[in-house]
């Protein structure tokens, strides 16, 4: 089975399609609030799936990791108008340190790709 590679960087990948399924990166968002990264991280993810060859619609699992957990309900209205309603993944919330003081929020996604 062959490993396509979406946006190689030097430490890391933006995306991995293996078989029928795309892993992708953390992706983090700028902007100065939870809504702002949010909504840039998840057009980074349409991005990326759109790359691949998948969207939002084939989402399988989706790991969001938070700063700080009172932001979990302003996340969560920003993740409310973008999923598909018809097809939610499976998905986990947890508080992490991120890897910048900066970040708030970051999603990482695996998707189908039929």
């Amino acid at each position: 089975m062959t490993v396509k590679r979406i946006e190689v960087g030097p430490l890391m990948t933006g995306a991995v399609v293996h078989g029928n399924t795309v892993y992708l990166s953390g992706q983090t968002g700028s902007g100065a609030t939870v809504t702002e990264q949010a909504k840039d991280c998840l057009a980074k993810v349409d991005r990326l799936l759109a790359a691949a060859g998948s969207d939002k619609s084939k989402l399988l699992q989706t790991l969001i990791y938070l700063k700080d957990m009172g932001d979990f309900a302003e996340m969560n209205s920003v993740w409310k108008d973008w999923i598909d309603p018809a097809n939610p993944p499976a998905r986990a919330t947890s508080q992490a340190e991120l890897a910048k003081p900066e970040i708030l929020v970051e999603f990482t996604v695996t998707a189908a790709l039929d």
